[in-house]
């Protein structure tokens, strides 16, 4: 595996009639990535790997500050998964001296959720560097992880508005053996703060227990959620049952509904989510 730095030398791999698959990430990785970069390897006869830490997408300087950097145990991880390039440029080739633009999709993807307790500027800067990398990779198929299911809806949102010839795929959310989805910032958690994460795998599958039983109620399943993330002592920045199309909320879960949760847990912010599926509808196809 190769590491670049510039655009003209990532540009200077490609080979006439290989398909190329793109994973972007902002590093630091674990698992997740590790499923998206193993399942880009079946997918594509190139397989590249971005490393940036985007400055545009933080609304915490401080978040930006202390969000986990390790490039040689990245480009290790990455080899060893079946990537080909670790494409890691530098903030200067990404956004230059002069750069002016911004990328936005509007409305509720983006307004919803992540957007209204981060700011909508989040996504933008999300939707500038992915169209940035887009432009940068020209890949036949991008991968993500539904852990970050607005991102992934929003993307879908960018590259068919803007007629981008790129496939969007999302891989289901990796998690640990006791239920915790796997994230760049689960490192930073302490060992009280790590048990008490659990609140947010366990509010998803109360829900999905309480769905199961028959339950199609938006409040009792929003209730039996709450509640199981009452002993871990976390209180939910949001906890959302929407469409998982467009956002927007619902009050039965009578068809397959995203249940989406974000809590502070200690100095971590964490996300998490699942599609639910009441009885005697379709499966998920490990969507969650």
């Amino acid at each position: 595996m190769r590491t670049i730095r510039t655009v003209a030398a990532l540009r200077a791999t490609r080979r006439d009639g290989e398909t190329v698959a793109l994973v972007p990430t902002m590093g630091y990785l674990h698992d997740g990535h590790l499923a998206l970069i193993r399942a880009a390897r079946q997918q594509a006869d190139q397989v590249v790997v971005s490393l940036f830490v985007n400055p545009r997408q933080f609304n915490d300087p401080s978040d930006l500050d202390n969000y986990p950097r390790d490039e040689q145990r990245d480009a290790a991880l990455a080899s060893d998964a079946g990537a080909d390039f670790l494409f890691a440029p530098t903030p200067d080739e990404v956004y230059p001296p002069g750069f002016a633009t911004q990328v936005r999709v509007g409305g509720p993807l983006t307004e919803a959720l992540e957007g209204a307790h981060r700011g909508a500027e989040h996504f933008h800067g999300v939707t500038t560097v992915v169209t940035k990398l887009l432009n940068m990779v020209a890949p036949d198929v991008a991968l993500f992880g539904q852990k970050d299911a607005q991102q992934a809806l929003v993307i879908r949102r960018l590259v068919t508005d803007l007629d981008m010839p790129v496939r969007i795929e999302v891989v289901p959310t990796v998690r640990e053996p006791d239920g915790l989805a796997l994230s760049s910032r689960n490192v930073r958690l302490g060992d009280d703060d790590r048990r008490r994460a659990l609140a947010l795998s366990r509010a998803l599958r109360a829900a999905e227990g309480t769905v199961a039983a028959g339950t199609t109620d938006a409040a009792q399943v929003l209730t039996a959620a709450r509640a199981a993330m009452t002993p871990f002592d976390v209180e939910p920045e949001y906890l959302a049952l929407v469409d998982p199309e467009d956002l927007s909320p619902v009050g039965t879960v009578d068809q397959e509904t995203l249940l989406a949760v974000a809590a502070l847990v200690g100095p971590v912010r964490l996300i998490d989510n699942t599609i639910l599926v009441p009885a005697g509808s379709p499966g998920t196809n490990g969507r969650h």
